[in-house]
């Protein structure tokens, strides 16, 4: 270990980084504007060093190990703290003024977004922030915002992505709705439960057939497009509904329903921008510290 320490190499960590993110050594490569044999002699470099197997490949992906996951934060740490060195030497953080938009989900925007947004005004208080709340994807290649945060991967060859997580989501019920409905204690039980639906349910059933729950439109009392309202309704004990582990777990008065009983649905959150913003201070600047500190 003590010569792997003498002789590590960052690229090996940041081609390890990219790697975990993307899922594929094609994909990191393509992130880190890569060759695929480069990227994955640096990440069997990087094995080497350490003296530990990273990753398990199966079928066309690539899975950590057990040693890789217990790696993986402190090479995020790594990331993080290489990449406010850069800001720090450049000046950038302070210098770099102007104006950028970012576009998300009406929850990520009200309940999640306005927190990071606050540490990055201390960072570069010269950069103004629109926030473009909307649930409906925004053409970033017609510029209707210079950065998205969303939950499905863009296809478009002109747009670079990063997955920064995969979150959990949990069918989640206010104490005010346990004490008047009661909560189930079975999967069957949910058949007579009241839910909060975001969309037209017949849209949603669609979208939560994975669930497996015994549920049809006429368990959903109450329904909003927008993800915060639909919120706010299961926080006020109007009916149960799903939510990111990320923010059921910063919700007060809200327990999630049999989390072991009921299937977990797990959902990417992907950090979008237009090819631009490798040539772009601000856009990547901003880019760069969602990545970092966006809650998980």
């Amino acid at each position: 270990m003590d010569n792997a320490q003498m002789s590590f190499d960052w690229n090996r960590g940041r081609a390890f980084l990219a790697t975990a993110e993307h899922g594929s050594l094609s994909a990191a490569a393509r992130a880190l504007s890569l060759t695929q044999p480069t990227l994955s002699r640096q990440v069997a470099g990087l094995e080497q060093d350490l003296g530990v197997l990273l990753f398990d490949r199966v079928g066309k992906t690539l899975q950590l190990t057990d040693a890789g996951r217990d790696m993986l934060d402190h090479f995020k740490r790594m990331g993080a703290a290489a990449e406010r060195i850069s800001l720090a030497a450049s000046g950038r953080s302070t210098s770099v003024e102007g104006h950028v938009s970012i576009s998300a989900s009406d929850v990520t925007a009200a309940l999640l977004l306005p927190e990071t947004l606050a540490l990055l005004r201390h960072t570069a208080p010269g950069i103004t922030v629109e926030v473009v709340a909307s649930n409906a994807l925004s053409d970033l290649r017609r510029r209707e915002a210079d950065i998205a945060i969303r939950h499905v991967r863009p296809t478009q060859h002109d747009l670079t992505a990063k997955l920064l997580f995969q979150t959990r989501a949990h069918c989640y019920a206010a104490q005010s709705y346990a004490e008047e409905y009661g909560l189930p204690h079975s999967i069957a039980d949910f058949a007579r439960a009241r839910m909060i639906g975001y969309g037209e349910p017949a849209q949603m059933l669609p979208q939560i057939a994975a669930l497996k729950l015994p549920l049809t439109t006429a368990n959903f009392v109450h329904w909003s497009e927008s993800g915060v309202v639909g919120w706010e309704m299961v926080r006020h004990g109007l009916g149960m509904g799903l939510m990111s582990e990320t923010l059921g777990a910063r919700t007060t008065g809200v327990v999630p329903v049999l989390p072991d009983l009921v299937p977990e649905m797990i959902f990417p959150t992907w950090l979008v921008a237009h090819r631009e913003l490798h040539s772009n201070p601000r856009i990547r600047l901003v880019f760069d510290f969602l990545a970092d500190h966006l809650p998980r």
